[in-house]
């Protein structure tokens, strides 16, 4: 079998010593495309913002961000984009990279990537591109320090702060007061650093926002902006969290099965309604996050349309690629749950723009499954340059011209690592087509899920002991399982979690 039959595009892993490796190359200077103009690129990176929390879709009728409506309406929206893990550290490690979570190692929060993987933007440096980076980097969660591949380095400490925060600029703190708000102060470096580069050369710049991560605090002028809107509640919130977690009847023995009530719900989906991160809130409290996760959001929005402003002055939007895109996606109460880490839709789907006036005609749509691991591809193709063999993804760059590009991925997979810090959710592999989504969750007495997307967008009817999708569900996990062994997934990375830290009540005492 094809080892391209599971990715749909080119993938290449060499086995050396019992060991997957996929960043080995001595050089990094990389094969030139033909023709390709080296464009400057600005990829901006939202944290948790949900694929469909925007003004133009609709989904909150009194939501306001108009200026990432303006780049998807006058330019390219990828309508089904995805992260293939659904958690911060992990997706950044895949968008840097280029590979999965179980090929990068970075399978948590915590863990730092490894020194021997390749950042591509090292690529774009060798290639003669200025690169600069602002914000959030949190991969190995405690560290500001410089990272390879940049040239300017501006970020904080984990999950840094709304206000008043401490960057490190190139090695050197610098703390802010005043109500300094986080997401004005990067996008105002931003503005002064592409001012300040030497013209000559075109520029990479890599812009990552701390929102709309959790507090979800907005800047002053937007605080309270929504707190007379009514809040919507999600299709499936009351049916996940209305049954309970400690009923004694919820098990029942069919057929040599577990039989998980009507609509199959997972055990551990159950339970974590009523745990960390889950959805049994009050209303006031439910009502109270929405609306204060959407105040942080146009807050962000804002800040984007300053930056947008500031390139149109300039002269340089007409042939500066703008990538907007989310890490992962959130719940809002959907299935009983307030995160993300699992593989629900509203979790593992991203928002992903792409303007440019230049090559990029307004109110193009991209149907297309386009995933996380095609970030470095794509932007290293705009730069003019060919992606190394050992990247899983595939550039973009022809779907957002509009062009017909014949060979494409039909399905993606999904993975997720039990975290010792969180231990809620448990192990989760999927693998999702455009109408059908396999859930396996590993290590559990539980039910596995399979869902009808289309007759069923919201996931609530599992369809997992269902007959008539016997097959359909066996070939789905065969399908999965060879993936992951094709890839190197079958040698799952194993983490100690961190060691015992004082005031951390899901650490403390243990060890």
């Amino acid at each position: 079998m094809s080892k391209n039959r599971f990715s749909g595009i080119g993938l290449s892993i060499t086995l050396l010593a019992g060991t997957y490796c996929y960043s080995t190359a001595t050089s990094l200077k990389l094969k030139k495309t033909n023709n390709q103009k080296a464009r400057n690129v600005i990829f901006i990176l939202s944290d948790d913002h949900r694929y469909d929390f925007f003004g133009f879709t609709g989904k909150i009728p009194w939501l306001k961000t108009p200026n990432l409506d303006k780049l998807a309406t006058e330019g390219a929206h990828l309508q089904n984009a995805f992260c293939t893990t659904s958690l911060s550290s992990p997706s950044r490690a895949s968008i840097l990279t280029g590979l999965y979570a179980h090929q990068h190692e970075v399978v948590d929060n915590y863990e730092p990537v490894r020194q021997d993987l390749i950042f591509f933007p090292q690529y774009l440096q060798q290639a003669g591109y200025q690169t600069a980076f602002f914000g959030k980097f949190h991969i190995g969660h405690d560290t500001d320090e410089p990272q390879r591949g940049f040239n300017h380095w501006e970020s904080f400490m984990g999950q840094g702060v709304y206000y008043n925060p401490t960057l490190n600029i190139n090695g050197q703190k610098v703390t802010y007061s005043d109500s300094t708000y986080i997401t004005n102060l990067l996008t105002e470096h931003t503005i002064d650093w592409i001012k300040n580069r030497t013209q000559k050369q075109p520029f990479f710049l890599y812009l990552s926002h701390k929102a709309v991560h959790h507090e979800w605090k907005a800047s002053q002028k937007n605080i309270g902006l929504y707190k007379y809107e009514i809040v919507p509640e999600s299709a499936s919130m009351n049916q996940y969290i209305s049954e309970k977690a400690d009923d004694p009847k919820r098990h029942e023995q069919k057929q040599g099965k577990d039989y998980y009530g009507e609509n199959a719900i997972p055990d551990w989906v159950k339970s974590r309604a009523y745990s960390w991160h889950g959805a049994l809130l009050s209303r006031s409290e439910y009502e109270d996050i929405f609306r204060r996760y959407c105040e942080t959001l146009t807050s962000m929005d804002e800040s984007i349309g300053e930056l947008m402003n500031f390139l149109k002055k300039s002269g340089l939007d007409k042939e500066t690629v703008i990538i907007y895109m989310g890490d992962n996606g959130h719940s809002m109460g959907e299935h009983g749950l307030m995160d993300k880490r699992h593989f629900y839709e509203e979790s593992v789907r991203v928002p992903l723009i792409a303007y440019c006036p230049d090559i990029i005609k307004p109110a193009t749509k991209v149907d297309k499954i386009v995933l996380n691991v095609d970030i470095a591809p794509t932007i290293l193709d705009f730069a003019g340059l060919k992606k190394p063999n050992y990247m899983v993804g595939a550039s973009f760059m022809n779907l957002i011209k509009g062009k017909n590009v014949k060979k494409w991925r039909d399905k993606f997979f999904y993975e997720y690592y039990w975290e010792f810090q969180y231990p809620n959710t448990p192990t989760i592999f999927g693998v999702r087509t455009d109408r059908y989504k396999y859930i396996y969750n590993q290590g559990v007495w539980d039910a596995n899920e399979l869902y009808d997307l289309k007759t069923d967008p919201n996931e609530v009817n599992n369809l997992i002991f269902n007959v008539k999708y016997d097959s359909l569900g066996i070939s789905m996990k065969n399908d999965l399982f060879q993936w992951l062994k094709q890839t190197g997934g079958d040698k799952i990375p194993m983490r100690k979690g961190p060691e015992k830290r004082s005031g951390d009540h899901r650490t403390n005492g243990m060890y």
